[in-house]
């Protein structure tokens, strides 16, 4: 029994590796779409992103982060006029709530300044593990968890990394599997393979890196070849009988 487990982790470990060298070939320099400048701007980014793209985020933060750059302008802006200022993104009331209590308590807390930590993190309004680990990883470089979005969600259920179907327990799943200095890589990487490749409908698999390890109901086949292009249509008829008539 302890031998059949060993082998089980040893082909676990070994798939584990083809997947991320696979992505390693297809996204070398993958990184966050979100424009930031600071650990404060990621997280007011992070937070605006939820239910939102990130293109449309980077839209509202290029005007955001000019009209409130710092915490404190954040946290003594009227309530309701942060509200029209991140409207576009969506459920815009609860995210310029969070927005200001996380500024408020950002000061009165932490000195101003964005905690490093995931424990003081996730006490701030509107900010959960995903976007907590968001800012750990890419603002301060710690992967204390991983970053499971849609988009990694979906491609480790496709890649059989993981089988669960919440956020949470996907997480666990991965950090048993995932080096730890691969963590923060794996979530970026999966994030533009999800968006680019292994989409939710109608998957590119022709194109995936990681193809012959994935085993997913869902797989697509290769689109058939493009056909030749058809030869020049013949001349009309009237063209013809001219011609005859000329010659």
């Amino acid at each position: 029994m302890v031998e059949k487990c060993q082998r089980r982790k040893h082909g676990s470990e070994r798939r584990t590796a083809v997947i991320l060298d696979g992505f390693d070939r297809q996204w070398p320099e993958a990184k966050i779409a979100l424009t930031h400048h600071s650990a404060f701007e990621l997280l007011i980014a992070t937070i605006l992103s939820a239910q939102c793209t990130d293109e449309r985020v980077n839209l509202v933060t290029k005007d955001l982060f000019q009209k409130y750059p710092t915490p404190e302008t954040f946290a003594t802006s009227p309530l309701r006029e942060l509200e029209q200022d991140v409207r576009p993104t969506g459920f815009f009331r609860n995210k310029a709530r969070s927005i200001q209590g996380a500024s408020r308590m950002i000061l009165e807390r932490f000195n101003g300044r964005v905690p490093e930590t995931m424990e003081e993190l996730i006490q701030l309004p509107g900010v959960a593990r995903k976007t907590a680990n968001v800012v750990l990883g890419t603002a301060f470089g710690k992967a204390e968890g991983v970053v499971v979005d849609t988009h990694v969600a979906r491609v480790s259920r496709r890649l059989a990394l993981s089988k669960a179907t919440t956020p949470e327990k996907i997480e666990q799943d991965l950090m048993k599997l995932l080096p730890e200095d691969r963590r923060i890589s794996f979530s970026l990487q999966a994030i533009l393979h999800g968006r680019n490749v292994c989409r939710a409908r109608k998957p590119l698999c022709h194109i995936c890196p990681v193809e012959r390890v994935c085993d997913s109901k869902d797989k697509m086949p290769a689109p058939p070849p493009a056909s030749p292009a058809k030869a020049d249509a013949p001349k009309s008829r009237r063209r013809s009988d001219n011609e005859r008539k000329q010659s």
